[in-house]
C-alpha cells in the first residue's frame, strides 16, 4: 500500500468523466487500497479515483464508525429523497469550504471490491459524501454547486 499524490484545484483531471471499471484485478485492489491509506492520511470522509489522478469510477469513504467504510466500484445514485444544507469541503480544495444544498437520502448500486453488487441506503453524512464522491466521477467539483457567497477559504490564522 502507498500513499498517493493528491490532485488539486485546477489540475484538469478534475474536470473529466471517469471510466467504468471492467474488471476487478489486482491493479483495481491495490488503487483502492492506496486511495483508502491517502484519504486516512489526510483525514477525509471520502475520495474518488481521479482525485489521485486514475479516471476509473472508484470511490472510497469511511466515517470512521463501525460498518461505514466503503470502496464502491462504478457507483450509480439510483434514488434521492430531500434536501440538506450542508457545509462541505474537499480534499482536492485544501482549506475551502462553502455551503451546498444535497439529497438528505440516496439509494447507490454499486460493486465491492470482490465484484458482488450492494446497494447502499443512505442519509446524512453518508449520502452527502456518496453525492459529492460520485460527482467526482462525472467531472463535477464541489466548487461548482457552493451557493454564491459561501465559500471561504480557513487559514490557520482565521480558523
Amino acid at each position: 500500500m502507498a500513499i498517493r499524490n493528491l490532485r488539486y484545484e485546477n489540475d484538469e483531471i478534475l474536470k473529466k468523466r471517469s471510466r467504468e471499471i471492467e474488471v476487478i484485478d489486482e491493479k483495481i485492489k491495490e488503487l483502492a487500497q492506496d486511495m483508502m491509506e491517502t484519504m486516512h492520511k489526510w483525514d477525509g470522509v471520502g475520495l474518488a479515483a481521479p482525485q489521485v489522478g486514475v479516471l476509473k469510477r472508484i470511490i472510497v469513504i469511511d466515517l470512521y464508525e463501525e460498518n461505514t467504510q466503503f470502496t464502491l466500484i462504478n457507483p450509480m445514485i439510483i434514488k434521492e429523497k430531500g434536501t440538506q444544507e450542508v457545509d462541505e469541503g474537499c480534499l482536492s480544495f485544501p482549506n475551502k469550504y462553502g455551503k451546498v444544498t444535497r439529497p438528505k437520502e440516496v439509494v447507490v448500486e454499486a460493486l465491492d471490491i470482490e465484484g458482488k453488487k450492494v446497494k447502499i441506503k443512505a442519509k446524512d453524512l453518508l449520502a452527502q459524501a456518496l453525492c459529492h464522491e460520485i460527482d467526482h466521477l462525472n467531472g463535477i467539483v464541489f466548487t461548482e454547486k457552493v451557493h454564491t457567497g459561501t465559500l471561504e477559504t480557513v487559514t490557520p490564522e482565521n480558523k
